[in-house]
């Protein structure tokens, strides 16, 4: 029986070459000069932006934007949370990651294959959804339908069999 699984994950290797890319920019661009704004890599795979001011948080933020963006990173894998303040008059800002379907995700798209009325039958393994049926258009007409939901996650699929 014809099956895939649906999964949410990012690149990790574009992940840390546009946070490379971007922190050599900041530090390269004229308006970040003399400032003490840089991006932080944490142990957990998230980023931290560290600036003198909101404003200049906000900037560095759209720079690792625009160069996750350029290097083909979802956007929507990108949590970033509340500005908040730091030690010195400084401000900082955490990004999260997101990684894995987590188990209301995985509803969402169970529930969307089942509205759908395709002939599919879709089960939660852990992080990821798999998917099967007896068609394969019917796989693939259940693969748009996922790609046009209005998920809010970066979404893959992987493990295609015949």
């Amino acid at each position: 029986m014809p099956s895939f699984d649906v999964v949410s994950e990012l690149n990790m290797m574009e992940v840390e070459n546009a946070f490379q890319q971007a922190r050599k920019e900041i530090q390269q661009r004229y308006d970040f000069k003399g400032t003490s704004t840089d991006l932080e890599r944490l142990a957990d795979g998230a980023i931290l932006v560290k600036a003198g001011s909101e404003g200049r948080a906000e900037a560095a933020l759209t720079v690792m934007m625009e160069k996750m963006a350029k290097r083909g990173v979802a956007l929507t894998g990108l949590d970033p949370q509340k500005v908040e303040p730091a030690a010195g008059g400084h401000v900082k800002q955490l990004v999260k990651l997101k990684q894995g379907l987590k188990v209301e995700d995985a509803k969402k798209i169970v529930a969307l294959l089942k509205e759908s009325g395709l002939k599919l039958q879709a089960s939660i393994q852990g992080e990821k959804v798999r998917v099967s049926g007896k068609k394969r258009d019917d796989l693939q007409e259940g693969m748009q339908r996922i790609r046009a939901a209005p998920l809010g996650i970066p979404v893959q699929f992987q493990n295609f069999l015949d």
